[in-house]
């Protein structure tokens, strides 16, 4: 959206977890303002060090939609760049649409800078490529239902899993048990499964199996929070042809 006012609000992906993977605009902003709202437990102490001397820093953790709005809007009112720190990517499961929605009707202006989301950097600590010639090139993002919204219609996992696609889900480890279940008979018990819990954090860990074990191993691990679950033949390729972006075939310009 075109804005004439010049931007005090600045959503930014603060990245999967280290503070190193935030992006070089997104630390500049951070060290420019004198606030931020930061979700606690996700937001790494040394990423706030980017912080100028004296700013504001507000842990969203308990925070209402209302009250996290009602510091956007009082930072903008007393003339204030404010950072909202997001983790991973604010295009996904970040819930700054209804933010933007409220900072729209409240006439404060905002811009939006994209961070590394959980499962590119999840997929990097498995080594994998998610998109691999002749078994998978498509990636469906999405997650469980739970203690949340209801999903849309045809967006549950087994419509979903009809299209034998690599799935990439979120906000799903706790369901574990009814992901396989969903699953299992679009993608068999013998697809790999891998899950990535705190990439790029202190305490990462990584499970790898297929849809018949990884329940089994997921609850072993004690993993309960903060983890990627990925299924898909591409986690296993082997033997695929190179692609044809590299091919000797290929028309050069």
């Amino acid at each position: 959206m075109e804005r004439d006012q010049a931007v005090t609000v600045h959503f930014i992906g603060a990245g999967p977890g280290a503070a190193d993977l935030i992006t070089v605009r997104g630390q500049q902003l951070l060290a420019r303002c004198g606030v931020c709202l930061y979700p606690g437990s996700l937001t790494p102490t040394d990423l706030l060090a980017h912080c100028p001397p004296g700013a504001r820093l507000v842990d969203t953790a308990n925070l209402t939609l209302d009250e996290i709005v009602a510091e956007l809007v009082a930072a903008h009112e007393q003339g204030h760049d404010v950072a909202r720190l997001c983790s991973g990517d604010p295009a996904v499961y970040s819930a700054v649409a209804e933010q933007m929605r409220r900072l729209d009707a409240a006439g404060v202006p905002y811009d939006v800078t994209p961070g590394v989301p959980a499962f590119a950097a999840a997929a990097a600590v498995l080594g994998r490529e998610l998109t691999v010639p002749t078994v998978g090139q498509s990636l469906i993002i999405t997650r469980a239902q739970a203690r949340s919204t209801s999903m849309p219609e045809g967006e549950d996992l087994a419509t979903l899993g009809a299209s034998g696609a690599t799935l990439a889900l979120h906000l799903a480890v706790n369901r574990v048990e009814q992901v396989v279940g969903e699953l299992l008979p679009n993608y068999g018990e013998d697809c790999p499964v891998a899950v990535v819990a705190r990439a790029s954090q202190e305490g990462e860990q990584v499970l790898r199996g297929t849809l018949g074990d990884i329940a089994r191993q997921v609850r072993d691990a004690g993993i309960t929070r903060a983890a990627m679950i990925f299924v898909g033949r591409v986690l296993a390729a082997e033997s695929f042809p190179d692609s044809f972006l590299y091919s000797a075939g290929r028309p050069r310009e």
